[in-house]
């Protein structure tokens, strides 16, 4: 099928189109919306509990036997875990990219199910869970009620009860999990005294409760009988009541004599865990967290769980209330308003300079409607690939309007230059330009897409970004393509009108006028142009030290640029951190994060303050911890409040404006660790921005040893200038009591250490005995001393065990030692680490903090201790050295499809080489902005390159054409470049002001934008403006030089290529006259 046949048939190539738009609406409707590609690898985590023991303790019976059974399992990259001095055991296993979660899942439950034989009975009592889960949180909710009708309690039942299995239903979510775990449980406080003159020990009240707690299955009356009737004997089962549970029978006599529970104990239906305690805005809440599994849409989780908690909301009690504290929605859907307010805007900028060149409002239609034919029809294929709308597809819309734009104006361009000829007929103008042009396109066409495709094959974390953007890329050039070979010439066919076709004068009206003044001008950039190039062209030593000075200019410029993976925005949510000195109590901490709570109550940007005493997001649960969860108030509010201010870039409403202000406030507040940051950009990685990883210790030795030395390497690191803070909240200076259990003693009065230290963790520690049904939900039933009879040392004087000989002081049997260990116990990789967060000083990049870490490390540490990155840094770290890979490949590409259509391997390099002043441009314009070298200005980067051997292709084409006619190459590569000057700045210029919108420094993901503009504008600028120079020049030495190898054979009969002469020789002809 011939090219023309879609000139002759404009009705079958707007159908095309047509159908194009129609696809692209059905897959932009189909299309899930995300921040991010999904680039978190699969996570799996596995916890258990081992109530009343210390985080040693947790390390050697639980970690240390699953570790061993779990590494290694198929996939994994690296492993940690942590033990705490609560009791609890958390693994994390990390897998590559791209693996299966489900299977990741498998695998590990596989390996745990091994291990199980090895862990302590409690702990497989209490079951060891396995879950495949994202570290990232996509909701946080607070419910919350009136301080004088609920407590915590009851709220966090009311939600395990009624709210979080409906949320956990929703298709998408990992987990949701309460913060606090005062999940209801059958508390039996024992008093120790009274326990002493009864005989008995806790585990004599386990015991009843296995007697007397129980399911029974009696059978039935009458089956398989003759009877009329059958009967089901049925047995009251578990107990329900605390009533009930204290009437249970301990011991009873001949005489009568009973012993119930509740003559030794108080029994209440209590919470699982006392050990934290939130509250939103000064009053009692809970905290919930919505997790989403890995490959799972964020923005259709969330949606579909406010669905879930307005149903909800109808039934809450009077006086509860849902608020919502970190929504990762918010923030997107915000951007997104942002992106597309852009996309029109550039829209409408490139369609004003499109018609400053071109005047000529039928012209103008023709680009205006190819650009949303191609961009809609994107739309259709991304849904096809099972890509997502995201902030990098729309963004390399955004940029793809300058590209796509661009092959419509070269159509449009060719015809008008056909009917200035005095084509009579604008159906064969446009026949005779598409078959001049239509090769141009085609190779056009491949060589931006062999820039985009190499790009997608990337592997890891960077990869991923770098695919969705490519082949979004892509695919909006080849419609563009398609557009610039079918509608775009059935248009101008049909639009466009000959030039006064009668000869008569057109009265000039203004807008003519302004036309001509433009012409003029335009007339004498050009002459001037000429007039330059032909100076250049006679002394090509100028662009060959040009180019010399372009590559040295991209390599200082690139090394001197800041790297980082994605930018920080305002997200409209801050985390801060409180941290009291080891040791304290949950009621001491509580008075410091009141402080910090008056304190955040009079910043003016924000909206809700959820606290959490006793659990922080970086360091875990622990009596000295606490977090705020701080929910700013709305984009549109704190804009409108910011004023004029903002349009220089002064945010005195953002986030980073916040967390300045929190450390300013905080700083008073003496013996507290306070850390504020925001939530990290990418989700899935780690709860923090900013660099994390973890120290070492491949000797197995003394932890005081370890801390020191971590200590010592955290305060070199502090020293570097790239680092603003580097912390960790590591701290083996817990108090702690070391017991000691007199093996000699037990042996004489007849009992062993184990009945000794069973009677420590019934009272002190707790037991879980039983369980017992409620609410439709089974419950634990819980054995413990009560908290008034366990307050301090002196409370052990009361605690007796059983002997041969009566009951006997445990006093006698042990001995307590004041000692000071770690909270909690950490692991990565089977080795002991201490977790470490920093965060990249003001002014550099998170590239140049992983640089300064590597430094110090490797000056300070000594052999046997070392450091791993871990999250987002990690995939940093691998991806920072893939990129320059990528533009290797990139400009190979292009090299060799150039290389086969020219049919040289020389020629090419004139457009290669002409590529790196945009380049420079592009990193310098990017440094004058303040921003860094991170995925958007790669991306930004990688369609420069594509645009920039475009434009070099149309001079170097044009120029080869000339010199196929026999013309003298200087001359062919001077109009060459004159042909094509007027297309290039039409398209450059569509391109730079089309994104300028970009460059304000304002609005939602205000700092990506920019990054994005302020590469693409710069490139593009100065790479123009030097290509324009150089190009011409670079194409006379190396066809010169092509000629040497292998002259060039004329084509003498070629009638097009002489309409083609005629038409070019016009500008020669009237500087003559």
């Amino acid at each position: 099928m011939r090219l023309d046949n879609f000139i002759k048939r404009p009705v079958l190539s707007t159908v095309i189109s047509i159908l194009t738009v129609i696809l692209g609406l059905i897959g932009l409707v189909s299309l899930p919306m995300e921040q991010y590609p999904d680039v978190a690898p699969p996570t799996v985590s596995v916890s258990a509990n081992y109530q009343g023991a210390n985080a040693q303790t947790v390390l050697n019976s639980v970690i240390v036997p699953l570790e061993e059974q779990i590494n290694g399992v198929e996939g994994m990259t690296y492993m940690t875990s942590t033990a705490t001095n609560e009791g609890s055991a958390r693994i994390t296993v990390y897998f590559n990219q791209g693996m299966n979660a489900d299977m990741c899942q498998v695998n590990v439950q596989n390996r745990v199910s091994q291990a199980s034989a090895l862990l302590p009975a409690e702990v497989t009592r209490a079951g060891v869970t396995v879950q495949k889960r994202q570290t990232s949180t996509v909701l946080l909710m607070a419910i919350m009620g009136d301080p004088e009708r609920y407590d915590e309690k009851f709220l966090q039942n009311y939600a395990d009860i009624n709210i979080i299995p409906a949320v956990k239903r929703v298709s998408g979510v990992g987990d949701c999990e309460v913060m606090g775990a005062k999940t209801y449980s059958m508390r039996i406080w024992l008093d120790p005294a009274k326990m002493k003159n009864y005989g008995l020990m806790p585990s004599d009240i386990s015991a009843v409760l296995a007697e007397q707690n129980i399911e029974a299955a009696p059978g039935k009356f009458g089956e398989q009988s003759d009877n009329q009737y059958e009967y089901t004997i049925r047995y009251k089962g578990r107990l329900q009541t605390p009533t009930e549970f204290e009437n249970m029978i301990i011991s009873s006599d001949a005489n009568g004599n009973t012993v119930r529970v509740k003559d030794v104990a108080r029994v209440e239906l209590g919470g699982l865990f006392y050990s934290v305690t939130s509250k939103v805005n000064g009053r009692p809440a809970v905290m919930m967290m919505v997790t989403q599994t890995a490959g799972s849409n964020a923005t259709q989780i969330v949606s579909d769980i406010k669905d879930v908690i307005a149903d909800q909301k109808t039934m809450l009690p009077p006086g509860v209330e849902i608020e919502y504290m970190q929504d990762v929605t918010e923030f997107l859907y915000a951007s997104m308003d942002n992106l597309i307010h852009t996309l029109f805007e550039a829209f409408v900028l490139v369609f004003v300079v499109v018609y400053f060149f071109l005047q000529d409002f039928r012209s103008t239609l023709i680009p205006l409607i190819a650009v949303p034919v191609s961009l809609v029809g994107t739309f259709f294929f991304l849904y096809v690939f099972g890509f997502s709308l995201n902030l990098l597809t729309l963004s390399a819309l955004v940029l793809a309007i300058a590209i796509v734009v661009d092959d419509a104006i070269v159509v449009v361009e060719a015809v008008h230059a056909k009917l200035d000829l005095g084509y009579k007929s604008a159906r064969l103008a446009s026949i005779d330009a598409m078959s001049e042009i239509s090769g141009a396109i085609i190779s056009i066409t491949l060589v931006m897409s062999a820039v985009f495709i190499p790009v997608s094959f990337i592997g890891g974390t960077s990869g991923t970004f770098y695919k969705e953007f490519g082949i979004t890329m892509a695919i909006s050039i080849i419609i563009s393509a398609v557009n610039a070979l079918t509608l775009s010439p059935a248009l101008c066919a049909v639009l466009l009108k000959p030039k006064n076709e009668d000869g008569t004068v057109r009265k000039m009206s203004w807008l003519d006028r302004f036309n001509a003044a433009f012409n003029g001008a335009y007339g004498k950039v050009q002459d001037k142009y000429t007039k330059c190039m032909r100076k250049i062209v006679e002394r090509p030593v100028i662009a060959i030290v040009a180019v010399i000075v372009g590559v040295a200019a991209m390599a200082f410029t690139a090394m001197t640029t800041k790297t980082g993976l994605v930018p920080d925005e305002d997200t409209g949510t801050v985390f801060c951190t409180v941290s009291t000195p080891p040791g304290t109590s949950l009621t001491k901490t509580n008075l410091v994060m009141d402080q910090v709570d008056s304190m955040l109550a009079t910043n003016p940007a924000i909206d809700k303050r959820l606290r959490i005493t006793g659990y922080n997001f970086i360091s875990g649960q622990g009596t000295n911890q606490g977090t705020f969860v701080i929910k700013l108030k709305s984009f549109e509010e704190r804009d409108k409040e910011e004023g004029l201010a903002k349009f220089m870039d002064i945010h005195t409403m953002g986030s980073k404006m916040v967390l300045g202000m929190i450390y300013k406030q905080t700083a008073a507040i003496k013996g507290a660790q306070i850390l504020a940051f925001q939530p990290p950009m990418v989700q899935g990685f780690s709860a923090t921005n900013g660099l994390t990883f973890s120290m070492l210790d491949r000797t197995g030795g003394d932890v005081n040893n370890f801390f020191k030395i971590t200590q010592n390497f955290l305060a070199e690191l502090n020293k570097r200038p790239e680092i603003a803070t580097a912390m960790t909240s590591y701290n083996s200076e817990y108090p702690q009591y070391m017991i000691d259990v007199n093996v000699a003693k037990c042996k004489q009065s007849g009992i062993d250490p184990g009945t000794v230290l069973t009677a420590m963790q019934g009272y002190y520690g707790g037991l879980y005995a039983s369980n017992f049904n409620s609410f439709g939900k089974l419950y634990r039933v819980m054995i413990q001393a009560d908290p008034k009879m366990r307050e301090d040392l002196k409370s052990m004087n009361n605690i007796y065990v059983r002997t041969a000989s009566g009951m006997a002081p445990i006093n006698e049997f042990v001995s307590m030692k004041r000692v000071y260990g770690p909270q909690e116990i950490a692991r990565f990789n089977l080795f002991t680490s201490i977790d470490v967060n920093a965060t990249a000083a003001e002014g550099y990049s998170s590239g140049d903090a992983i640089r300064a870490v590597e430094e110090v490390a490797s000056n300070t540490l000594p052999t046997g201790f070392g450091y791993e990155f871990s999250g987002l840094t990690r995939s940093e770290q691998e991806s920072s050295s893939s990129t320059m890979i990528i533009f290797a490949l990139c400009l190979t590409f292009v090299y060799l499809i150039l290389s086969a259509q020219y049919e040289s391997y020389l020629v090419p390099l004139s457009v290669i080489l002409s590529i790196p002043f945009g380049v420079a441009g592009a990193f310098l314009f990017t440094n004058m902005f303040g921003k860094q070298n991170d995925i958007y200005m790669q991306i930004a980067l990688i369609m420069l390159i594509g645009l920039l051997a475009k434009n070099a292709i149309l001079i170097v084409q044009f120029a080869l054409e000339r010199r196929r006619t026999g013309m003298a190459l200087s001359w062919s590569s001077v109009l060459g470049a004159q042909a094509r000057l007027r297309p290039i700045l039409m398209t450059s210029l569509a391109m730079i002001i089309g994104l300028m919108p970009l460059l304000r420094p304002m609005g939602v993901g205000y700092n990506g934008n920019m990054t994005l503009g302020a590469a693409a504008i710069g490139g593009m600028l100065i790479g123009m403006i030097c290509q324009l120079l150089a190009v011409p020049a670079l194409f006379y030495v190396f066809q010169y030089l092509q000629e040497k190898i292998k002259p060039l054979e004329f084509d003498d009969d070629n009638v097009a290529v002489d309409t083609e002469l005629l038409q070019y020789t016009r500008p020669i002809e009237k500087q003559e006259k």
